[in-house]
């Protein structure tokens, strides 16, 4: 089938992206995937192709916006799901060393097959909670860069996530349209977790008219130990 990129190239070339053809190759042949998936399972809501370009491709990628991603070696995607954004990422710029946590086992088989599919080398995706990945060494404050996708509020977001940054990178939290009051409330729980709110990017997803945020939060101190809470307290009582 043939398919129209378009979109996707001028996404990319507004984030200042170029893709090969073994990329555009590789998008094509993630989308395919996650639609066959999407069938028996729930990966996505959103299935016709040129939406997926600019919703889950272009979104994902527009994280270049608020971090050089030059100088980005590691990256975790905390509550990934079907992959966003850390497939677009891992595509778009093969450099990195990306690792996908999810809370579900079902998905991150999917992942699995996906990353085999798609010849992607560098990449793993495991299965747990946030919470409790984020107290083994091996996992914590080892990451330049954190991003994630997830819908909960930004405080809880940054105790799942402030604790794999190593001190110097960043957690990039992507939002929808404006999230000032959010913000407002989440500002003591990132300063507690040895964050700062460092900016708010608000754009339109390119080719849209879809309002998106990345708030962009630096690591300048460690996490004390005691951060994450134990599974479910995050969501529940969120630092304040």
């Amino acid at each position: 089938m043939a398919y129209d990129l378009t979109l996707l190239k001028e996404g990319c070339t507004q984030l200042g992206i170029e893709l090969t053809l073994n990329q555009e190759k590789q998008f094509i042949g993630f989308y395919e995937y996650l639609i066959e998936k999407n069938k028996v399972m729930n990966l996505t809501g959103i299935t016709e192709f040129q939406e997926v370009l600019v919703k889950h491709f272009l979104d994902s990628l527009t994280c270049v916006k608020a971090i050089d991603i030059k100088n980005v070696r590691t990256v975790i995607d905390i509550g990934t799901g079907a992959g966003f954004p850390g497939i677009p990422l891992k595509i778009a710029f093969p450099h990195l060393e990306a690792l996908l946590l999810d809370s579900l086992n079902k998905r991150v088989n999917f992942l699995k097959e996906t990353f085999e599919m798609l010849r992607l080398a560098d990449i793993q995706a495991v299965h747990g909670r946030a919470e409790e990945y984020a107290k083994n060494k091996a996992y914590r404050e080892k990451y330049d860069l954190c991003v994630s996708r997830a819908v909960s509020n930004l405080a809880t977001l940054s105790e799942y996530c402030l604790p794999y940054v190593k001190c110097g990178g960043c957690f990039i939290s992507y939002k929808s349209g404006k999230v000032q009051e959010e913000i407002r409330q989440a500002v003591k729980a990132v300063e507690i977790l040895g964050g700062k709110i460092r900016e708010i990017q608000y754009f339109n997803l390119p080719g849209s008219e879809i309002e998106r945020s990345l708030v962009v939060i630096e690591k300048i101190k460690s996490t004390p130990a005691r951060y994450p809470r134990k599974a479910g307290v995050p969501l529940k009582e969120p630092l304040s």
